[in-house]
């Protein structure tokens, strides 16, 4: 059976490596959930939060990373800004 790539196993603030497109092999932070196929990702550099790209989840790779920092602030509604999106992935090393 075919595996179907769906957002059940992602997450928001989940660090992910783009696998297909213009940004392929950088690394972004999951912002949103669209619905069952798409997710929004940013890093603050290449894709800003207010321009975040609506990517397919079978075009990214999960890593077993997430930004709790990142989720925190979604979940409340906090504001995030492009270079705290950086310093995060700069602190994993990803960026």
């Amino acid at each position: 059976m075919k595996k179907v790539n769906t957002t059940h196993e992602i997450t928001v603030g989940q660090i992910v490596k783009s696998k297909a497109g213009r940004d392929k092999d950088r690394a972004f932070i999951v912002i949103g959930i669209v619905d069952e196929q798409y997710v929004l990702i940013a890093d603050g550099d290449l894709r800003k939060i207010d321009k975040a790209k609506k990517k397919k989840v079978k075009h990214l790779q999960k890593y077993n990373i997430i930004s709790n920092e990142v989720k925190k602030r979604i979940e409340n509604d906090e504001k995030i800004s492009n270079l705290f999106l950086r310093r995060e992935l700069e602190k994993l090393g990803l960026s």
